[in-house]
């Protein structure tokens, strides 16, 4: 079993918020033409980063265990927004690196086996939403 995962956000006014994922911090912000200030990455930037980034290492990680480097290996995510709701209705996740396609497409399968983002995107999660309220804390 692993161990429990906490990140946290606090918001700093505006659009603006403080992301902290053990000692790292990530500013989090909107696009001037959006009302931000732009002095961080949007959350669904952020988002799609977990995926890229996440994808990314699964796929070093299936190179790795098979004797290979992939060099200069990147992987990009785009995605489609579904229609005017405010949510994406699919990612597409492109895999680049200095080597033979062949060889690149052979890792794609064992890398989405590998990467829990990708993972947890494809099979759905349960959401459940908790509030704890300046009252209630001053009553601890």
């Amino acid at each position: 079993m692993s161990e429990p995962l906490e990140v946290s956000a606090t918001w700093l006014g505006g659009y603006q918020a403080r992301v902290l994922a053990r000692e790292h911090e990530i500013a989090v912000d909107e696009p001037l033409g959006d009302g931000g200030h732009d002095t961080g990455a949007m959350p669904t930037e952020l988002l799609c980063g977990a995926l890229a980034s996440c994808f990314c290492l699964a796929l070093a990680f299936a190179a790795r265990k098979r004797g290979r480097e992939l060099p200069g290996l990147r992987v990009v995510v785009r995605r489609r927004r579904a229609g005017n709701e405010l949510r994406y209705e699919a990612f597409e996740l492109e895999a680049e690196a200095d080597v033979p396609d062949e060889e690149l497409a052979a890792l794609i399968e064992p890398a989405r086996r590998l990467c829990w983002v990708s993972n947890t995107l494809a099979q759905g999660v349960e959401l459940s939403y908790r509030y704890t309220s300046v009252d209630a804390r001053s009553q601890r």
